[in-house]
């Protein structure tokens, strides 16, 4: 019985391991989609981007040399509101002990927020906006030791390009593969957001405010040492 403790214990524990990082793709690909959709949202129904910084620091860069102050005061806002919004998320996730759902019902409030806004002027929207999507990237940060980004798809498609380049020369690494799941999925939730902003509006935030609370629900069945692993230490 002995001999065969310890190959049984392994393959329990490579079962598990293999079963950890699906999950976690499972939930890399509905928080991706939950970006590409309210990034699409806010592109459209704002005139910014919310999630993809890049873009707007380039653009706070074009503003800049155009002296648009009015520009450049509400691109500032933008990434400032989405760096304070990656600090709170890992405070609040810390402060409940790396758990995922308190994180995602906030970022849900605050996209109900940013869709329910009635007046003309939009950065509060916008600013709620940005907020929710820097707090989502505390909610995964890698999956198995793989790296992840949830609001922004360069860093995917520079990690898989150089996987692919590895593998055309003939290195068998693992999980280049897998900085595809962030890109499809923010790729498809793109494409959602911008056919409910065509019929909402702003108004379509409440469809990601609806997903954040799914995820968050579906958070909540996923095993809390699998969590912490997921999570910024």
């Amino acid at each position: 019985m002995l001999p065969n403790a310890h190959p049984a214990r392994t393959a329990r524990r490579l079962r598990l391991h293999v079963l950890r990082g699906r999950v976690g793709l499972g939930l890399v690909a509905g928080l991706s989609v939950l970006a590409g959709m309210t990034d699409a949202i806010g592109l459209l129904a704002l005139g910014d981007f919310v999630s993809f910084m890049s873009g707007n620091t380039t653009r706070l860069a074009v503003a800049i040399s155009d002296a648009d102050l009015a520009m450049v005061l509400r691109l500032s806002g933008a990434v400032l509101g989405f760096v304070a919004g990656n600090a709170l998320g890992v405070m609040l996730a810390r402060s409940f002990r790396r758990r995922a759902w308190p994180v995602l019902l906030v970022v849900a409030t605050l996209l109900a927020c940013a869709a329910g806004w009635p007046f003309a002027a939009t950065f509060p929207a916008l600013l709620a906006a940005t907020l929710a999507m820097g707090m989502i990237n505390a909610v995964v940060e890698e999956v198995n030791g793989l790296p992840i980004g949830l609001t922004y798809v360069t860093g995917a498609l520079s990690r898989f390009g150089r996987g692919l380049g590895r593998w055309l020369l003939g290195e068998r690494r693992n999980g280049w593969r897998v900085q595809l799941v962030p890109w499809a999925g923010m790729l498809l939730g793109a494409a959602l957001g911008a056919w409910l902003q065509q019929r909402l509006g702003l108004q379509a935030m409440a469809g990601s405010a609806a997903l954040a609370c799914l995820l968050a629900l579906v958070s909540r069945f996923i095993p809390r040492a699998w969590q912490r692993g997921y999570m910024p230490r």
